[in-house]
């Protein structure tokens, strides 16, 4: 579980880190990054939320994707730039993929972003 202070939850949160001009986007296969460090968060905590639409399955599995994508982005909060804001789509197939999959797709996006390997 992330901590309280590393959680996006209101859909204006999302909406910034999705359309603002200044932030940046990584694709890979199972995972989008969409990344914004706004100027008045420059020194808070990073953040992160995650949407997982049902084009990745059907409750149980969206569930677990959550779940493995929540785990692996508390282990690699530490490397993120501070006030930064992560919103992590999961494509549809990150339904099938494992963990170790999800946290290469996860690592290879986080470095192209400029995060330190």
């Amino acid at each position: 579980m992330l901590p309280a202070q590393h959680r996006l939850r209101t859909p204006a949160e999302f909406t910034a880190v999705l359309r603002t001009r200044g932030g940046r986007r990584i694709g890979t296969p199972l995972l989008v990054v969409h990344a914004f460090r706004p100027p008045e968060r420059s020194d808070g905590p990073p953040r992160v939320g995650f949407v997982v639409s049902k084009a990745v399955g059907n409750a149980v599995v969206r569930n677990r994707t959550k779940r493995r994508l929540r785990h692996l982005c508390a282990a690699r909060l530490a490397g993120v730039t501070p006030g930064t804001d992560l919103v992590i789509r999961a494509n549809a197939a990150a339904g099938g993929a494992t963990t170790a999959d999800l946290g290469a797709a996860l690592d290879r996006a986080l470095v192209t972003l400029g995060r330190p390997a």
